[in-house]
């Protein structure tokens, strides 16, 4: 690169606004798909399933890759924001939030079709289920993709999410390098590993510094070989990766080369929902891990931000947790 990096770290993926509705168990058996999943439906499917809600629903910007950004924004990252908005009052809003976090805007791409929409079905064991309209999102394409968009940033953070369309991501991926960025990959959902395993080997080792799965994703990365989580996360860091294995309530292993450090889980008793806490961990292993912090330390951090996270309805952390949040960072 030409210059030393103006932008610490540029998210990519989907610019989605995120529904939030609290609802019974029984209401997921007329719901398409596994609990605890993401499946893409179109707009039919989401207006029937938006059409049997019966509780009121929240809204706020979301998207794997958005979260973690808008995080690592309030955390005190430099960042910036690659995506899709669509061309109506939710894309405004969108645009709007992420401008008033700091975060750089002038990388969002501009589709003719409405905003992407994920409706969050949170049931009364914290878990989330997401149904997802992509919308504008679906349009963006490898030609629209370019180094330039990578030019002054320092590192690129990846939703994988993005590898349901094989060809945009290898070109998000091949321009992040091209721009000289250390990358990492989120691989988001058991669906995505399930649907692009071997892809996802051709990739790691090649560019990509550090990969996020939580436990069924790295269970769907090694089907077959048990629930040993710092036998999985030294099996993906063989890769030539930092692995970062989140088990939720159980905490983390970390793995780099042939050593692994374990983060205590954090024990809470008022977990509210689930959705944008792995997300949020990420965001804060991000800010360790571009700041120069011991790995150990970046996976306390993320336990932090993830925790945090679990104790509000919705994918971001309310203004109001936001000081005791710093204050047990320090920086």
């Amino acid at each position: 690169m030409d210059s030393a990096p103006t932008i610490e770290m540029i998210g990519v993926g989907s610019p989605i606004m995120d529904i939030v509705a609290r609802v019974p168990e029984p209401f997921l058996a007329n719901v398409r798909g596994e609990k605890g999943g993401m499946v893409l439906v179109d707009d039919a499917e989401m207006a029937g399933i938006l059409s049997h809600l019966e509780v009121p629903v929240s809204q706020s910007t979301g998207g794997s890759a958005a979260n973690a950004t808008f995080n690592a924004a309030r955390l005190g990252l430099k960042t910036a924001f690659m995506g899709k908005l669509g061309n109506d009052s939710l894309a405004e809003t969108y645009m709007a939030r992420f401008r008033s976090a700091g975060i750089d805007v002038a990388r969002f791409k501009h589709g003719n079709r409405p905003n992407a929409q994920c409706l969050a079905l949170v049931t009364p064991d914290a878990q989330r289920t997401m149904r997802t309209n992509l919308g504008a999102a679906l349009t963006l394409s490898p030609s629209e993709i370019s180094p330039r968009d990578f030019q002054g940033v320092k590192h690129a953070h990846i939703e994988g999410y993005l590898v349901f369309n094989q060809q945009l991501c290898e070109a998000v991926l091949n321009s992040a390098r091209a721009a000289g960025c250390s990358i990492s990959l989120d691989l988001s959902s058991f669906e995505v590993v399930n649907g692009a395993r071997d892809w996802m080997f051709r990739q790691f080792g090649h560019g990509i510094d550090v990969v996020f799965a939580n436990e069924d994703e790295i269970r769907a990365l090694y089907p077959g070989k048990g629930d040993d989580y710092k036998a999985l996360a030294l099996e993906l860091a063989c890769h030539n990766v930092i692995a970062a294995v989140k088990m939720g309530a159980e905490g983390s292993w970390i793995a780099k080369g042939r050593e692994a450090f374990r983060n205590p889980p954090v024990r809470l008793t008022d977990v509210i929902d689930t959705n944008g806490a792995g997300d949020a961990w990420a965001a804060g292993f991000l800010f360790g891990f571009l700041r120069g912090r011991p790995l150990a330390e970046c996976g306390e951090i993320a336990s932090t931000m993830g925790s945090e996270t679990v104790r509000h309805l919705g994918p971001l952390i309310p203004d109001a947790a936001w000081p005791s949040v710093k204050q047990q960072i320090k920086g």
